[in-house]
């Protein structure tokens, strides 16, 4: 049917009295209305790959809880005074100045003219959490140094202007780790710290208004050196990607300091690094561009807990470029297959951030995104504090077993080296576990590390907790024996490049009750079992505000578990020693030994772990339908609803075929439609806990029994204290060697 009205060609406008409608293919833009006032609608701009979830702006609610979320960050430090804002630039451009030096020094020890010598240059550029400008007080400042195609890593950076810095006074704490996925130089500068990676680019002089987002900076690169650069372009391309910088920045600031608080803020122990929380809480802002901080952060739970792992976070269209570097694209390369929580980078070329993500650590993440979503949602109904959100992720007292790593070494620089090498491989410690227990036995490792200063020789310990996978029971008489899994992780931790005598590393098996004491300065240890998301913490924000939890039967039921684990206590413990020094161990001033196989104990443990509950979405909706949340009409189970149809072609678990138009965001090169036969995807399979093509030995595994988790020890605490004090092992210790 034709309406009378105007047409003019090209762009379709059409006139209908007073209304002025321009048809850009399926898009519609209003440009009047019919009593002649300004337009009246306008199309919801599109951020990312998909139109929001949401547009809808915050109430006089959210603006409150929005003043109350920043008071809290500034109570909390977590913004740096203008004084330590103007030491980081002086310290930069120092910095900046010492790199320009060691260019010119190289320049012309390679024979080249004085002219060359005099345009040799380096520049500096961060990225990170600088570049997004979310860092706090005493965070680390992420530097990329970009030098012409003369100067390499392996030497002139990693040898030559290591020397350079290990002279200079203002530089402590000089650890280089070139073997890293991104090799980078770690150390302080006037007491802040640096993390500097370094990039030759095909150019014999770097002009110093550099314009990294340039894809020529590209060219001609090997791939270590396009992931340091990507560094830059991904900062840059995340502040172009969503739609309010400001409330971008706040959103991140609070995540972050929410992840470090719950224990699950770290890519190199196979959680989330700082470049992954930014891509996430950016894509949240794109679904909810309209949303404040306050809102965002419950909105960033709420899609989250939801989301169908291993489907991509994308801010973005994957697409080629002919300079042809791989991307992410499970089609095509096998390891991508393996990927358990893709994020992927918004800068080309694409890939996916968050690679060192494991089953145990997206586990742990998701019991912890459940936790916050329960929270915020009661925050958005008034029964609780944003102090409840960022309670303190009780680590030691969710578990009954834990693995407690061990490094020495002669001194505290040579332990800084030890320490980089040995954290960039504690993650393949937790892999192997679950390859050879066949997923039955989950580890959660702990991003921090901790030093007894009682010994005479410079250490740290880091610390797995170790648990039954949940819902399985065990069968009469099996236990876990990883021996064998612990010596084969030694065997890849002692072959490193850097190795000095006195560097050595211990694994032991130890329960909650044996935990040391420089665990807990305050010199107090909580004697009952807690839940695995730290209950107790829960439970006194909700009195706090006026609510009670939790249920007699429970209360008694946990009663009864105290009362199981004071009366074990009592039994006598076996003792497991180290084994005597070898010949070509290091002197006892060194403190180590090159040793490591020990005898073992096996100890014989009911593990009581309760785990965490979905929140019921009709409940949920039911809630937020009542008046206390926002007017948006987009409650929980919508928003589920909406991002699950959204990456319904890619839900990798339940993939059988899939339509082209269907997928959003992916760019005509690169599609994910076709992306791998299902059998990859099983999440619960062993093959998906190893890295493609790896091959590895036949599982020792012994059984379980009942709901009894037995270990197999390696290696006593108290055998570290005997080499670090040169003590020989008691009488009747059984020797492995």
């Amino acid at each position: 049917m034709q309406l009378a009205g105007e047409k003019k060609e090209g762009n379709s406008w059409h006139r209908f009295g007073r209304l002025r409608v321009c048809f850009r293919g399926a898009e519609m833009v209003v440009s009047g209305s019919p009593n002649g006032s300004q337009p009246t609608s306008q199309p919801a701009k599109k951020y990312g790959i998909t139109k929001p979830i949401s547009v809808a702006g915050p109430t006089e609610a959210d603006l409150q809880r929005n003043i109350e979320l920043e008071k809290f960050l500034i109570d909390s430090g977590l913004y740096e005074s203008k004084e330590e804002g103007a030491r980081r630039e002086e310290v930069l451009g120092r910095i900046d100045q010492v790199v320009k030096g060691w260019v010119k020094l190289l320049t012309r020890q390679r024979g080249y003219t004085d002219q060359m010598v005099e345009d040799a240059n380096a520049v500096i550029i961060t990225f990170g959490s600088y570049r997004l400008g979310v860092h706090g007080p005493g965070a680390d400042i992420d530097t990329l140094c970009v030098g012409p195609s003369y100067v390499n890593r392996e030497e002139d950076f990693f040898i030559v202007l290591h020397n350079i810095l290990s002279e200079m006074e203002e530089v402590t704490e000089l650890q280089p780790v070139p073997d890293a996925h991104v090799p980078v130089m770690k150390f302080k500068f006037q007491g802040i710290s640096i993390d500097l990676l370094y990039a030759s680019i095909s150019l014999l002089v770097v002009p110093e208004d550099l314009d990294i987002a340039n894809g020529s900076v590209l060219y001609d690169v090997d791939e270590q050196t396009v992931r340091s650069l990507n560094g830059c372009r991904v900062a840059d391309q995340i502040l172009k990607l969503v739609p309010n910088v400001e409330h971008f920045r706040t959103t991140l600031r609070c995540l972050k300091f929410w992840a470090k608080r719950r224990g699950v803020y770290s890519n190199v122990t196979g959680f989330l690094g700082g470049v992954n929380w930014a891509l996430l809480v950016a894509r949240v802002c794109q679904l909810y561009p309209s949303a404040i901080p306050s809102m965002l952060v419950s909105r960033f739970f709420r899609v989250y807990t939801q989301w169908r792992w291993p489907n991509p976070v994308m801010l973005c269209s994957i697409e080629e470029n002919e300079l042809g570097f791989p991307v992410w694209d499970p089609r095509r390369n096998p390891r991508d297959r393996f990927h358990h929580m893709p994020i992927i980078t918004p800068a080309y070329p694409c890939m996916n951030s968050s690679y060192n993500v494991s089953i145990s650590t997206l586990r742990v993440m998701m019991e912890q995104f459940n936790h916050a979503n329960r929270i915020t949602e009661d925050i958005e109904l008034n029964k609780a504090q944003w102090s409840c959100l960022f309670e303190p992720y009780r680590f030691f007292e969710a578990y009954k077993n834990y693995l407690q790593v061990d490094i020495i070494a002669a001194d505290a620089v040579d332990l800084l080296t030890w320490k980089g090498w040995v954290e960039s491989r504690l993650r393949q410690l937790t892999l192997k576990i679950e390859r050879d227990t066949n997923g039955m036995l989950q580890c959660h490792p702990y991003p921090h590390e901790y030093a007894d200063t009682s010994k005479p020789c410079p250490n740290f310990a880091f610390f797995l907790g170790l648990q039954r996978k949940e819902g399985v029971r065990g069968q009469e008489g099996q236990q876990f024996d990883i021996r064998g899994t612990v010596d084969e992780f030694r065997q890849e931790i002692n072959m490193y490049m850097f190795w000095k005598p006195g560097m050595d590393i211990y694994v032991s098996h130890v329960r909650r009750k044996q935990l040391p004491a420089f665990l807990f300065p305050d010199g107090h240890k909580r004697s009952r079992m807690l839940r695995h998301v730290s209950l107790d913490a829960e439970k006194s924000c909700e009195e706090a505000s006026g609510f009670q939890s939790g249920s007699a039967e429970k209360n008694a039921k946990r009663k009864a578990d105290s009362e199981t684990m004071d009366l074990k206590s009592t039994r006598p413990e076996k003792q497991a020693f180290i084994s005597p020094q070898p010949p070509e161990s290091a002197s006892p001033e060194s403190c180590a030994s090159r040793s490591g196989i020990t005898s073992h104990t096996s100890f014989n443990d009911r593990v009581i772990v309760e785990s965490l509950t979905m929140v019921d979405r009709d409940s949920s909706s039911e809630m937020r339908s009542s008046g206390h949340l926002d007017s948006e009409k987009c409650t929980l189970a919508n928003d589920v609803e909406m991002v699950n149809t959204m990456h319904e072609s890619i839900n990798l678990e339940e993939q059988a075929s899939v339509s082209e138009h269907s997928l959003p965001g992916v760019g005509n090169k690169v599609k994910l439609l076709d992306l791998v036969e299902k059998p990859y995807y099983q999440m619960e399979s062993v093959a998906s806990c190893a890295v493609a093509c790896s091959e590895f030995k036949g599982t020792n595994q012994i059984g379980l029994n009942g709901e009894d988790l037995l270990f197999v020890d390696t290696m006593s605490v108290k055998g570290i204290m005997n080499v670090c004090t040169n003590q020989a092992p008691a009488h009747g210790t059984s020797i492995a060697r």
